[in-house]
């Protein structure tokens, strides 16, 4: 398996266990197809604080990050179960 996605799953391990969860399923079935745009894309939500993304995807609070928060609803909401 490619370097780039070992290091990408590895990132997807999360503090909080909700983000965890969600980061995981959306890489065991997603990664291997994203476009290389995307997974650059996921890559830098990946660097985010936790804090931050929990607040967007279970509080709707604005990462102030148009293009980040797109691809997190465009890509991830059929992973989120709240």
């Amino acid at each position: 398996m490619n370097t780039d996605i070992n290091k990408t799953k590895w990132k997807c391990r999360r503090g909080l266990r909700e983000l965890d969860l969600l980061f995981r399923r959306y890489s065991e079935d997603k990664l291997d197809s994203l476009s290389k745009e995307d997974f650059e894309m996921f890559n830098s939500i990946l660097d985010l604080e936790d804090q931050l993304l929990y607040d967007f995807i279970f509080k709707n609070e604005s990462l102030n990050s148009p293009e980040k928060e797109s691809f997190i609803l465009r890509n991830l909401k059929n992973f989120i179960h709240k």
